[in-house]
């Protein structure tokens, strides 16, 4: 009996040491650090030294989270713009947005180099205060332990937003520490209108989720060849164009239908499952002409994602901002804050931003929505769900 145990035992210590030697052999074997991404290790290990319970940061300059070197320096150039705004961050206009195609390597590398003299002389104040010595307060910190599961778990590609969280949260003035993740989200949509925050964390999205509010169909408004069903919540094409009255709120090109209730101040959150192939999403202002099919964008009072052809995801401004098919989302979170002037898009299942609208509202706003589908349907789902498929449709679902 013996003999038999020692027999099981050594093959299971060879393997326990098999399993080891590539972990052991990849930590001692990391690729020296180029100068870009030296330049925002070290930029980690600065923020972490000075704001408390920060110790996410180390992941960074440890090198067990290393950015590729053009994430590098667009952060480099972004936050050199941040610093040079000599404003509130709230209140920042955007990040410049250089043309890479006309811009030639030296002349791109002599920006890195202004752009890290910036930061450097940013970081030499930070450099002056005692260790520890700011507290971001629990929310943040809630936060940062969230974004450090994550990135573990694989949801979040890198350690980008902790560190843009602890940077922002050291050179806000007089924060509201309790807001301050969400005022955070704000601005970050504001300054990055296109995949601003590759994964939301909990505190944050549950803020967001948190305006929930109830959209049915309005009837009036649904293209005649709309089936909807009986609750209101679903749509697809039919087959044949039903005799309705032709209402001035109707639309008749587009197929297309507004929620019943108009939003006009507050914080409003819907979600939508989508289908594959083309769908529309966002919100049409009041005086939003609704007949024909001139193009649904920010020039003609509407504000929407559209997905054409299954593959092209678009921003409807004027002219159309492409975003990349990484961002096409299967269930899609529609955030409309009134009061600041932002209406968002997320992709639910990755809880990634994907576009953001900013403006100064100041009419009555319709959840839209659009499809061209006539096998799936569009289904308008209350984000506490937990069912994330679109089942089949009951018999005698649709009204006639």
């Amino acid at each position: 009996m013996m003999q038999c145990f020692h027999f099981l035992v050594e093959p299971a210590k060879a393997l326990t040491a098999k399993i080891k030697e590539p972990h052991k052999y990849k930590k001692e074997e990391k690729e020296p650090l180029d100068e870009d991404q030296l330049f925002v290790a070290e930029l980690a290990q600065d923020l972490g030294r000075v704001c408390q319970r920060s110790e996410v940061l180390e992941h960074i300059w440890k090198q067990d989270d290393v950015w590729p070197t053009p994430l590098c320096q667009a952060f480099i150039l972004q936050w050199t713009s941040m610093l040079e705004s000599k404003k509130r961050p709230m209140q920042t206009d955007g990040w410049p947005e250089p043309d890479e195609g006309k811009r030639d390597e030296v002349s791109k590398e002599q920006g890195l180099l202004q752009a890290k003299t910036v930061i450097l002389n940013w970081v030499k104040d930070l450099r002056a205060q005692p260790e520890q010595s700011v507290w971001p307060g629990e929310p943040v910190v809630k936060v940062l332990e969230d974004l450090q599961s994550a990135w573990r778990w694989g949801r979040a590609p890198n350690l980008l937003t902790a560190v843009e969280l602890v940077m922002w949260t050291l050179m806000v003035q007089r924060p509201d520490k309790d807001t301050l993740p969400q005022q955070w989200l704000l601005w970050k949509q504001r300054t990055q209108k296109t995949g601003a925050i590759s994964y939301i964390p909990q505190l944050v999205w549950k803020w967001i989720s948190d305006a929930a509010v109830e959209v049915t169909l309005d009837l009036d408004t649904a293209n005649p060849d709309l089936l909807i069903s009986a609750d209101e919540k679903r749509m697809r094409c039919g087959l044949e164009r039903k005799e309705v009255p032709n209402y001035h709120q109707r639309f008749d090109g587009w197929w297309c239908a507004v929620g019943v209730e108009g939003l006009a101040s507050g914080r409003h959150y819907w979600e939508a499952e989508v289908g594959e192939r083309d769908w529309r999403l966002g919100v049409a202002k009041e005086p939003a002409l609704r007949k024909g099919f001139k193009s649904l964008n920010t020039d003609t009072g509407f504000l929407t994602l559209r997905l054409e052809r299954g593959t092209e995801l678009k921003a409807l401004t004027v002219p159309f901002t492409a975003l990349p098919p990484g961002l096409i989302p299967r269930r899609v979170g529609v955030y409309l804050d009134y009061d600041h002037g932002q209406l968002s898009f997320y992709d639910v299942d990755k809880r990634c931003h994907i576009y953001t609208y900013n403006e100064s509202f100041a009419e009555m706003l319709f959840p839209l929505f659009g499809t061209t589908e006539i096998v799936s349907d569009l289904v308008i789902k209350a984000p506490d769900a937990k069912a994330h498929g679109v089942c089949p449709l009951p018999p005698n679902c649709f009204w006639g």
